[in-house]
């Protein structure tokens, strides 16, 4: 049994159990503006302590932890996970942007895109990628981790709701069905109709619903304070769940959420750590890669 849902969304992307957040729910986002004011606080603080400390000589971070490849949620680019990203680099993380403008486009076609780009990670570090991703990042994350798990060691998820993609505020499904209206009359590169309630939506989600690799360790984090997707549906049953007080915009820009993703990161490096530093040519000869 199903809800029904909005008729661009399909039915099937609400599964029984699963609703979607309040309409008033939206309200929790004005958080935001705090999250983001904490952000600057903390980025300003940072840089008084590095012109405060006597300089004796140059210490640069040894970069010895997991390449991450960082995907930024549903209509936004890779500026908003700037964040996370200058908190993963403190800590010795070699991070790299999904290179995403806008992530409006249909969801198989980024995920081909993320996969030939983490396929060039891996050639180059020699390692497997650990992924962060916010929103419907993190369900592209799980997807590909799936899919090519020669590729990725480890994901966290910030707000994603793998569960039920449609347990989300109306307000998202409307921006969803003006997107798949300009794709209707021609304009390229926006999901369709179909990545909303047809095939395409069925294969995404169908594969967010498989089972993710032992050797492939998972973090979802969700916040209850979350105004925009209904945080139970980000809780899978396979990852590890964390708590977070934070708005769905927030979990983006707060150093508070980014200091859990650091953690996840490291807890995820004692899972299949000799898989996640095999040669790489056997990596991608596993996926029949030259």
């Amino acid at each position: 049994m199903f809800y029904v849902t909005d008729p661009t969304m399909g039915a099937f992307l609400l599964p029984a159990g699963f609703r979607r957040p309040a309409a008033v729910a939206m309200l929790r986002e004005g958080h935001v503006v705090g999250e983001a004011g904490r952000s600057v606080v903390h980025s300003l603080s940072e840089r008084r302590a590095r012109r405060n400390r006597p300089y004796v000589a140059p210490d640069p971070v040894t970069r010895t932890n997991d390449p991450v490849l960082l995907i930024p949620g549903f209509f936004a680019g890779d500026y908003t996970l700037r964040t996370v990203a200058a908190t993963l680099r403190g800590e010795g993380f070699r991070t790299y942007r999904a290179q995403i403008l806008a992530n409006v486009g249909c969801t198989l076609t980024a995920a081909a895109i993320l996969e030939s780009r983490l396929e060039q990670i891996v050639e180059r570090r020699e390692q497997r990628v650990q992924l962060v991703g916010h929103s419907l990042g993190g369900m592209l994350a799980r997807g590909i981790a799936v899919r090519r798990p020669d590729l990725v060691s480890g994901i966290v998820t910030m707000g994603s709701p793998m569960m039920a993609p449609a347990a989300h505020h109306r307000a998202l499904t409307a921006g969803a069905a003006v997107l798949a209206g300009l794709s209707r009359v021609g304009v390229p590169g926006l999901m369709s109709a179909d990545c909303l309630g047809g095939s395409c939506a069925r294969q995404s989600f169908e594969e967010s619903r498989l089972p993710v690799p032992d050797d492939v360790a998972f973090t979802a984090i969700y916040s209850r304070r979350d105004g925009i997707v209904h945080w139970k549906a980000c809780i899978d049953p396979q990852a590890e769940a964390v708590e977070v007080r934070a708005s769905h915009l927030g979990m983006a820009v707060d150093p508070r959420v980014a200091t859990q993703v650091v953690a996840a990161l490291h807890r995820h490096r004692g899972v299949g750590e000799a898989a996640a530093t095999a040669p790489v040519a056997g990596l991608l000869d596993v996926a029949g890669s030259a």
